[in-house]
């Protein structure tokens, strides 16, 4: 039962990182400087990973019952 929580956050997340995989391909395809192109390539790759944390962090919420985040406040 709890399997059917989690598919809607991984779903979610896959969607999100091949969004940003693909604006990574068309930013480092395209021509500006390299300060430039470095800061275009940093922060989709840590929206990635913190994507990825927050999906981990879901996922051991779920499998501990603690669903309702709104209840903690």
């Amino acid at each position: 039962m709890k399997f059917k929580k989690i598919v809607a956050p991984i779903i979610i997340t896959l969607l999100l990182l091949i969004y940003l995989a693909t604006y990574l391909w068309g930013w480092s395809h395209i021509m500006v400087s390299s300060w430039l192109k470095a800061i275009g390539l940093i922060i989709p790759i840590s929206l990635m990973g913190v994507s990825i944390y927050v999906l981990l962090e879901r996922i051991k919420e779920i499998r501990s019952g603690e669903e309702d985040d709104l209840s903690k406040y």
